[in-house]
């Protein structure tokens, strides 16, 4: 654990600043995106808990509203600087530690930033399904080719159906210009890769015009996608289309994936944290309407409201759409393969609003634009999170660049390059989609824990300095107890997803330290830029250096630790 080294009057150079053109509207459409999220492993969700589903997305979500409280608090702390609330938990940790204040920095990014690679694969799965779709079990073109070929297929009836199928099967498909195993993962070049490619490629292009001309833009198609959502999530609850014994029984599944109800016994509770870590992945990320604090034109007021608003549509959201999917689709509905792939949700939104195949490729429509507002919205994000850390000495000085529209670019291109790498991954199969999800949401929620903290650790060491927004102590309290519900899940939940997820997050988490070392010691020669110990202004002194909360924060972070550890060993399959 190192003090900090004041500088001597060095800059940190840049070719701009972030431009102050939105208010808390333009955060709120920003951080639209999120909703949309919840694509992402509904289905994943479902075959591990089955008839619960709808209660960890609720429970879920109502856990991200209560830490959103904590987050709009250290928000306000700092009008001038971007990148959200883990730079801001960042400025909490650095008295206590140079090397765990760059760890949250980290961990939000990583967490984040998939989101444009597993996003681009789901929409890139859509636009392959309406221009080259998989034949049907049961379509009269299977039927015509069994009718003709069938006699010379043996083993049956459904062999000659999976005969027909594949020999139906467009070759683009199949088709793949690289492909190879790395590990836990695949790696392939294939048709989604290079679909979701050129929509990655469409989404930097937009956000290169800054954080006004991208707001103005997901303005549009939040409207077109948050509309047919609560239409989604409301109409069939009038429509008859909703039954509630699809709600019952309420307990976990006997096995994964399987309609079959269970009891609750350890491995069912296991499988349930596992979903609430991957819910947490979903439910919590309206936090990124703190994103822009140095793009509000009125900080003090716009940071809070950007934050609550985003929180109380993801609340309608996150609750309402699954629970009418439930109640739809039915157990078994939910646990078909297409909708924990995402390619199926449209068909299955069409269906509960009653409409036919015009609604269904509106819909089909209607979800690339979601993913897309999700692209965007994570894109917005993670690259101002590059960006500020940066600013503040964590990360290389190349990322310290805007251009002339206010947007940086150089974390921007950063975003996407490493998104493409994850593409590759993420577009091979389940399984190399959802260890994305999973290694990403360990450092989600290791951000969370710091920044959970954070909060508590400002009013202590900078409780005199005004706040345009004060939490209420029991709000910051019980934000406090959920960091380490958090690590809880962390321990027991990753590694129902992938057995090396966990520690491959940790591993990914820990590379921060040489990253950091290169910056701090190598650039910068030890001291901090200028502008982030201006930026802290915290302590009625201005002291920067104060540690009143003594030796509180090592003891939280070895809790912590202890909690995520025991939770693995206790917890199992």
């Amino acid at each position: 654990m190192s003090d900090i080294i004041f500088p001597v009057g060095r800059k940190t150079t840049e070719s701009g600043s972030l431009l102050r053109t939105i208010d808390w509207r333009g955060a709120f459409w920003v951080a639209s995106g999120v909703p949309a999220l919840v694509l992402f492993s509904i289905g994943g969700i479902a075959d591990m808990v089955g008839n619960l589903s709808f209660v960890v997305w609720a429970a879920s979500m109502l856990m991200g509203f209560v830490q959103s409280f904590t987050y709009a608090e250290i928000a306000g702390l700092f009008p001038n600087k971007s990148g959200g609330a883990s730079v801001y938990g960042a400025a909490a940790w650095v008295r206590y530690s140079k090397f765990i204040a760059p760890l949250s920095v980290w961990c939000n990014w990583f967490a984040w930033s998939p989101v444009l690679s597993l996003g681009c694969s789901i929409a890139a799965a859509y636009i392959l399904n309406a221009v080259a779709p998989i034949p049907a079990a049961n379509s009269p073109e299977v039927l015509q080719w069994i009718a003709v070929h069938g006699a010379s297929i043996a083993g049956g009836q459904q062999a000659q159906v999976n005969a027909a199928i594949a020999a139906l099967t467009p070759d683009i498909r199949n088709w793949t210009l690289f492909s190879h195993t790395l590990g836990p993962v695949g790696i392939s070049l294939n048709a989604t890769f290079f679909i979701g490619a050129v929509i990655m490629l469409v989404t930097f292009a937009i956000q290169h015009r800054g954080i006004l001309g991208t707001a103005n833009v997901q303005k549009y198609m939040g409207l077109l996608v948050i509309i047919p959502m609560l239409i989604v999530g409301v109409v069939p609850l009038f429509n008859g289309t909703v039954n509630f014994h699809n709600y019952s029984p309420l307990v976990p599944l006997a096995n994964y994936g399987a309609p079959q109800p269970g009891t609750w016994n350890l491995t069912n509770w296991t499988m349930i944290l596992g979903s609430m870590f991957i819910a947490a992945w979903s439910t919590y990320g309206f936090e990124t309407a703190v994103c822009y604090t140095s793009e509000f034109r009125n900080p003090g007021i716009d940071t809070f409201k950007a934050i609550f608003y985003s929180g109380l549509l993801c609340l309608a959201l996150y609750i309402l759409v699954p629970f009418t999917f439930q109640g739809a689709l039915g157990l078994a509905g939910l646990l078909d393969p297409s909708i924990a792939a995402g390619s199926g949700v449209a068909a299955a939104m069409a269906g509960m609003v009653g409409g036919g195949p015009i609604i269904q490729n509106i819909m089909v429509m209607l979800m690339i634009l979601a993913l897309m507002l999700s692209i965007m919205t994570a894109m917005a994000g993670s690259s101002r999170t590059l960006y500020q850390g940066s600013v503040d000495g964590w990360l290389p000085r190349y990322l310290t660049w805007v251009n002339e529209h206010g947007a940086p670019t150089r974390a921007m291109w950063t975003d996407l390059i490493s998104n493409l790498l994850l593409l590759a991954v993420a577009s091979t199969d389940a399984t190399s989609f959802f260890f994305v999800l999973a290694v990403s949401n360990v450092g989600y929620i290791i951000f969370n824990f710091l920044n959970l903290n954070a909060g508590w650790i400002h009013r202590v060491d900078s409780g005199a300095t005004k706040r345009p927004y004060k939490a209420p102590t029991w709000l910051l309290g019980l934000g406090t107890l959920f960091a380490f519900v958090n690590a809880m899940f962390l321990g027991a939940g990753a590694k129902t997803w992938n057995p090396d997820a966990l520690w491959a997050g940790f591993i990914f988490a820990a590379m921060i330290i040489p990253v950091f070392c290169f910056r701090h010691f190598i650039q910068d020669k030890g001291k901090f830029p200028e502008q982030m110990l201006e930026d802290l202004h915290v302590g009625s002194s201005g002291d920067v250096t104060t540690k009143r909360a003594g030796i509180l924060p090592y003891l939280v972070l070895v809790a912590g630790i202890g909690v995520v550890l025991l939770s693995n060993w206790f917890f199992h399959l």
